[in-house]
């Protein structure tokens, strides 16, 4: 199994590539989309080639995820204190897009490894922006507070018009997710390794992590929340959360975790459907050379029959061939 990274692979070589040829001026237009339907925008001119553009776009939120000015709460705070004065928040962004960063890479950090380190930070911006939420409220959590105007439950934007949800207490917070697919084959194969998932939490090596359920209808923390988010297909997957999982450095891990859950099984389940078309690819192939090594070998043509023909013989030969 493996864990999607919180940076962006392609915006953090795009950066790396532009500081080390920052002196150069080349001109730069970048559209591309990753996973969750979000998208991103570099743009930098030839006027102030010191200058990047960053627009990012994320999913549509559905109508009970919390949004302030096109972000969910927390993030222009979170984004101000991961990324200090190299990085200006521009308002309005640009058009068709929730956030445009302005950074002024001339103000990065001499030190390398410190500026490699800030720019795996803008690269893991969507972590930023989206796990906002999540981070305030387990922080909340680390320090064993609730806030007073905090929502018993609270929905999280994570997929297109789709949003897991929060249940705050002092001690613990419980994380429910509602698992949707569209194919049917997907369905399945997600409803196994979800319950397989729930299986291995109870090995010996996975004591101190979350603890975590399956079931396939809403579980009671749901109640109240709207009747579309409690539709699943897949089932719900919840997890418990306490103080000891947001400590220190766990914090970081555990927001992406999260945040990227159904990212997660989304690719496992596209995985084993492919190892599954592989071995049945592989199977179909040796059942068809077992079918050909069974053909009958083509008999030999048979041989003609040689026609004969009669020869009359004179008195004194029949004699001859009588006597021999």
């Amino acid at each position: 199994m493996i864990l999607l990274q919180s940076q962006s692979r392609f915006l953090l070589q795009t950066l790396l590539n532009r500081v080390q040829n920052l002196e150069k001026g080349v001109e730069l237009d970048y559209h591309w989309v990753e996973f969750n339907d979000v998208r991103y925008h570099i743009q930098v001119s030839m006027k102030n080639s010191h200058v990047l553009l960053l627009s990012v776009s994320l999913p549509t939120p559905p109508p009970d995820a919390i949004f302030f000015g096109g972000l969910p709460f927390g993030a222009i705070e979170a984004i101000k204190a991961a990324y200090g004065v190299v990085v200006q928040i521009l308002d309005p962004p640009r058009d068709g897009f929730n956030l445009t960063l302005k950074l002024n890479l001339s103000k990065l950090p001499p030190d390398e490894e410190y500026r490699h380190a800030l720019l795996v930070k803008i690269a893991s911006v969507r972590e930023t922006v989206l796990g906002a939420p999540l981070r305030v409220i387990l922080k909340q959590l680390a320090s064993r507070t609730v806030a007073s105007n905090m929502d018993r439950l609270v929905a999280i934007l994570h997929r297109p018009n789709e949003s897991f949800f929060l249940v705050p207490r002092i001690e613990k917070v419980t994380v429910v997710f509602p698992m949707r697919f569209k194919d049917s084959i997907d369905i399945v194969l997600a409803t196994s390794f979800l319950q397989e998932f729930v299986e291995a939490r109870r090995t010996t090596g996975l004591h101190n992590a979350p603890s975590c359920l399956w079931s396939a209808s809403a579980p009671l923390e749901l109640k109240g929340a709207p009747a579309e988010a409690l539709l699943a297909n897949a089932g719900f997957v919840t997890f418990v959360i306490f103080p000891r999982h947001v400590e220190g450095k766990k914090l970081d891990r555990t927001v992406w975790s999260l945040s990227t859950f159904h990212a997660y099984v989304s690719y496992h389940v596209k995985c084993s459907e492919g190892f599954m078309h592989t071995r049945m690819r592989r199977r179909v192939e040796s059942l068809i050379q077992a079918l050909d090594r069974a053909k009958p070998e083509l008999e030999s043509p048979k041989k003609k029959v040689q026609s004969r023909s009669f020869k009359r013989l004179s008195l004194n030969e029949a004699r001859t061939n009588s006597e021999s």
